[in-house]
């Protein structure tokens, strides 16, 4: 995964991403929240990809029977080890997401949201090959990105980090379709939909793409191995 996040916005700078968060976008990252619990049932097992210090883990575990979160930096697991400790079906692991530590057919669904596909900064054809190949026959694997409507409430929540610190300075003149650019080295992308269908062509899987809140694209991937 990135070692801008694992470096730079990780532990409590990594909350404080999401504090600084204006009500549009709390809105947006609670409705991805409340997709990917709409597609839990009683029971599940899940990975998370990218889990932080383990923001919505919690939220996941009430309908989940196991709720596994890894994530590269090792501060952040520490602090999402402390936030669930009163929840006993959350767990935790330091990995790769391209490099899964899993046996084939474990997960019930498997989740990376919040443009964590783009974030990563690693191969994402490898990222959903893994994905895929943890994930049991008939479960399935959750992708989102930026929805193309919700541009300009991000760009004003990347300029929020950037006012508090927690980003370098945004280039505006590099700043456009889709890309934020800023002067310390920090790029965040996103996907199409055309790109996710690409990704997930030739894999034993069912792909649909869902727009979410007019901010969130998701990429609903059905394992049909």
């Amino acid at each position: 995964m990135s070692g801008y996040y694992a470096q730079k916005l990780a532990g409590e700078r990594l909350n404080r991403v999401y504090e600084v968060a204006p009500p549009r976008v709390q809105q947006y990252l609670q409705a991805e929240i409340q997709y990917v619990t709409g597609k839990i049932d009683t029971g599940d097992i899940v990975l998370e990809l990218g889990c932080g210090t383990g923001r919505i883990m919690p939220q996941l575990s009430f309908k989940a029977g196991t709720v596994v979160g890894i994530d590269t930096s090792r501060l952040s697991l520490l602090m999402g080890l402390a936030f669930t400790s009163e929840y006993s079906n959350c767990l935790f692991g330091e990995m790769d997401a391209v490099s899964l530590a899993f046996k084939d057919d474990i997960f019930d669904i498997v989740v990376c949201i919040q443009n964590g596909i783009s974030a990563f900064k690693v191969n994402q054809s490898r990222l959903i090959e893994e994905s895929v190949r943890v994930t049991k026959p008939g479960g399935i694997a959750l992708f989102s990105t930026y929805s193309e409507k919700f541009w300009e409430h991000r760009l004003r929540w990347f300029q929020i980090q950037s006012d508090a610190g927690l980003l370098g300075e945004i280039e505006y003149e590099k700043t456009r379709n889709g890309i934020i650019v800023c002067k310390d080295g920090f790029q965040a992308t996103t996907l199409s939909s055309e790109r996710f269908l690409s990704l997930t062509s030739g894999l034993p899987v069912r792909t649909e793409i869902i727009e979410v809140d007019e901010s969130s694209l998701f990429c609903e991937i059905k394992a049909m191995k």
